[in-house]
């Protein structure tokens, strides 16, 4: 499992590992025992956000699981309703207190616009205040790296141009049958890593045949597939299990996905994502 022992470095210097663990649907009083068996497998890059429910549980996990605080990578999300400096200090604030932590390595806005109206109305401006408020946390050593989330070009590009700081990841719903290369292009062009949430597609990549036949040529399980392919586009992966198994087993990525299949696999389109579709990242807006 050498991948849990590769970093990239972001743009300011800071490293984070290349493979994450994704807490979203994991229960507050679960996190603790999946972060804890998680870094005994060997993971070190660990992504909750204020909207899960579970950062008091991931925090609790982070504390009691055994590695130096300096070797682990914690990432949370400002909520996506918070478009005002205040209310974003205060929920930066409200971040560190629940986690129990006197930094975070990660802090991203969860989503340009509140979920309740995503991809639908400008809020351009309170981007810009949700963001200065990451700045000024950056520069008081409390957040050590800011970023965003389901940012598309045009949001990137609003806070691009009236930063101090620019955004150094870009977290995106990147898999197999969505496959944002322009976006990812232009965030690798400007220096912004992205990461990408539900690899697996949020299980339903399980559903897919070709896929499962791609996965057994290889040798190995389709999330093994499924993940390997986000690393060979340059992102940092996050899948979400609480299982130690599944996360032994999504570590075991150390194979190569042929060009050829590459270019197959990028060119694979997604729309269903099933019980799950109600969600405003998958609902295909």
């Amino acid at each position: 499992m050498a991948i849990l022992d590769e970093d990239y470095t972001l743009s300011h210097g800071v490293t984070i590992p290349r493979l994450g663990l994704g807490t979203w649907f994991i229960d507050d009083d679960q996190a603790a025992q999946a972060v804890r068996d998680a870094v005994g497998i060997g993971y070190r890059n660990i992504d909750t956000a204020q909207a899960y429910g579970n950062e008091r549980g991931v925090g609790e996990g982070v504390r009691t699981a055994g590695a130096a605080r300096e070797d682990l990578f914690v990432s949370t999300k400002l909520a996506a309703e918070i478009k005002d400096y205040d209310q974003a200090a205060a929920a930066i604030d409200g971040s560190l207190a629940a986690l129990g932590l006197d930094h975070i390595d990660l802090m991203l806005i969860h989503s340009p616009q509140p979920w309740d109206d995503f991809r639908g109305g400008d809020y351009a401006e309170g981007n810009r205040q949700a963001w200065r408020a990451l700045e000024d946390a950056h520069k008081a050593g409390r957040l050590r790296s800011i970023g965003v989330s389901n940012f598309l070009r045009s949001d990137l590009e609003d806070i691009l141009g009236s930063c101090t700081i620019a955004p150094q990841v870009n977290q995106l719903l990147a898999h197999v049958g969505n496959t944002p290369s322009e976006l990812i292009a232009f965030c690798r062009s400007n220096g912004i890593l992205v990461e990408a949430y539900s690899p697996i597609a949020h299980g339903q990549m399980l559903k897919n045949a070709a896929v499962a036949a791609m996965a057994d040529d290889y040798g190995v399980t389709v999330p093994q597939l499924c993940i390997r392919y986000t690393l060979q586009l340059g992102t940092v992966p996050l899948p979400k299990t609480a299982n130690p198994e599944h996360m032994r087993g999504n570590a075991q990525v150390d194979f190569a996905i042929s060009d050829e299949d590459m270019d197959i696999l990028r060119d694979m389109r997604m729309q269903d994502y099933g019980e799950h579709s109600d969600f405003p990242v998958y609902s295909g807006k």
